[in-house]
């Protein structure tokens, strides 16, 4: 190297005098940069193992094993088969009215009472015209009887030449019209007789009776109201009370007519109210109505309850299971059931993952017998209860979840 050349070579000094080597500054800034996408890449996978994973999730419920038994279901009401608009044949005003929404009734119990002054009235005048015309009979046999003896008297001196033939004819006569006349006055007592029963009719209409033991469902007159037979006049009533028999309560539903062949008469079912979806009610078909509505193309089917519940009422919704057979007393009860789906096998456990409050839960279960599309859950979780839906391999105990 000659003079020229190291005179070109120089140390370059920083402030303070330092001296800088450029060589290790691009080194040093290489690994920085390596140091800050490491700490980005660490940061990214802490921030994604913390992100909530998307599920979808399924409810379990509480099924029951008959639900295996069913060849078709339908859809009807509850209604009895006794049900009655109580009312009069008789028109009048109600004075009384003894009975409101759900009063239990018996067969023959006065329900209400009509003002019954003027047909009262007419009662009594029959009833004394009856009085009358029994006297007039007494009057009528007492005549009879004198006209007998002046009969027998006109006869006995007749036949010893005192009177004449004459005499004799005309006690003859006086004796035949006494006979008659009791004939026409007995008839008179049976006419009387007969307006006082109608008389009687009249008042007894005005006491509204309980056609059979039921309850009352609903009132339609209140006291002043005005009860007519034909309640097409402005502000009058027709019935006082609707009523039924809640013994005779069965489910009216419609089958289609395509499915006829898998109901008969005496089938066992199992009758699902909506009012009460955690019980099942024993029935079975009765009678299927013998036409078809053209307009839905199905027939009614009646379903009478084996076991009466206080709680069922008229106009209930109801489903109805029609069954292959009897159902057994131990597949009555109910129990936990879960689609299959939610159910995952994992090192030869069988697990489940609750969702509560945006979290999983590992939940051990054991399964029982299939329900139709759900399965039994013997052990693990209960009613009510979310779980993740074909929950992939991926999912953690306690690890952050959104719901789809």
């Amino acid at each position: 190297m000659t003079e020229r050349d190291l005179t070109k070579l120089k140390i370059e000094r920083g402030a303070g005098g330092k001296i800088r080597a450029s060589g290790r500054t691009r080194m040093g800034s290489i690994l920085a940069g390596v140091l800050v996408v490491a700490l980005l890449a660490a940061a990214g996978y802490g921030y994604l193992s913390r992100r909530a994973q998307e599920v979808e999730v399924t409810t379990v419920v509480t099924a029951y094993p008959s639900q295996g038994l069913s060849v078709l279901n339908a859809t009807g009401y509850v209604v009895p088969q006794r049900k009655a608009a109580v009312a009069s044949k008789a028109t009048g005003r109600v004075e009384w009215l003894g009975v409101t929404e759900g009063s239990q009734v018996k067969e023959g119990e006065v329900v209400a009472r009509l003002e019954s002054g003027d047909v009262t009235a007419v009662r009594d005048q029959a009833a004394a015209s009856v009085r009358v015309a029994e006297a007039n009979v007494l009057q009528g046999r007492a005549e009879l009887t004198d006209a007998e003896a002046a009969h027998r008297r006109a006869a006995d001196l007749y036949r010893k030449s005192f009177v004449s033939q004459a005499a004799l004819d005309s006690a003859e006569a006086r004796l035949q019209k006494a006979k008659a006349g009791i004939a026409g006055l007995e008839a008179a007592v049976a006419a009387a007789k007969a307006n006082l029963r109608a008389a009687e009719i009249a008042v007894d209409q005005t006491q509204i009776r309980a056609p059979f033991d039921g309850v009352v469902l609903t009132k339609s007159a209140n006291v002043g109201d005005v009860v007519t037979p034909f309640s097409s006049a402005l502000d009058t009533k027709g019935a006082v009370v609707t009523m039924a028999d809640m013994g005779t309560l069965e489910v009216e539903a419609d089958v289609a007519e395509s499915s006829l062949s898998k109901v008969r008469v005496g089938q066992p079912c199992e009758v699902q109210l909506d009012a009460l979806p955690d019980t099942r009610f024993r029935g079975e078909v009765s009678r299927m109505v013998p036409t078809v509505d053209r307009s839905r193309a199905t027939v009614m089917v009646k379903i009478r309850f084996l076991d009466l519940d206080p709680r069922i009422l008229p106009d209930m919704s109801a489903k109805v299971s029609f069954l292959s057979r009897e159902v057994p007393a131990e597949m009555r009860k109910p129990v936990t059931a879960v689609l299959p789906a939610a159910i995952q096998e994992r090192d030869g456990r069988k697990l489940a993952y609750r969702v509560s409050e945006g979290s999983l839960a590992e939940i051990a279960v054991e399964t029982g017998a299939g329900i139709g599309d759900l399965v039994e859950v013997t052990r693990g979780l209960k009613p009510g209860d979310k779980v993740v839906l074909a929950p992939g391999r991926g999912l953690r105990d306690k690890a952050r979840v959104t719901v789809k």
